[in-house]
């Protein structure tokens, strides 16, 4: 369960609250780890949220040992599409990078049909932009900080190092 949550009482966020099944929201699939469930401004047909079960504010606060949660939450997505008889291919995938959220509980946005988002859906979750990360960068977040830091700062600093 998350985190400073107990089964019969609100916190402060409505993630955990969902989780818990304080909030009418529906449930879409879960386990001892993972609940999903449907996006509430949808930026395609298809637009659910994969959350961790256990409070994780944001991709900034992984470490190391949440690699698995953070595996088993794509996968997740991935099976969920395939249910509904949906593409990968034309799917999209990705976390808001903090300060660009807007619920301070982390969540795997999963979107399809890709090509049917609109020009706002397409603003809002851009492809590995400053606020819209892929699951790929995550894991390789501390390499995408060294780039992100010296092509900012650095004005000596190019694609060959």
């Amino acid at each position: 369960m998350c985190a400073n949550a107990s089964v019969s009482q609100k916190t402060s966020c409505i993630f955990c609250n969902i989780a818990n099944k304080l909030e009418s929201t529906e449930i879409l699939y879960e386990d001892e780890e993972v609940c999903v469930f449907r996006d509430i401004k949808p930026a395609s047909d298809y637009h659910v949220l994969t959350i961790p079960k256990r409070h994780i504010d944001d991709v900034k606060c992984l470490t190391s040992a949440d690699k698995e949660l953070v595996q088993k939450m794509l996968a997740t997505a991935k099976e969920l599409l395939a249910k509904n008889n949906l593409s990968v291919e034309d799917a999209r995938f990705g976390y808001h990078w903090p300060p660009f959220r807007s619920i301070k509980h982390l969540h795997l946005h999963t979107i399809a049909p890709e090509s049917k988002m609109g020009f706002i859906g397409n603003m809002i979750f851009r492809k590995n932009s400053f606020w819209f990360v892929s699951v790929s960068i995550i894991n390789l977040y501390p390499i995408f900080f060294y780039y992100i830091y010296f092509s900012l700062f650095d004005t000596s600093f190019n694609e060959y190092g």
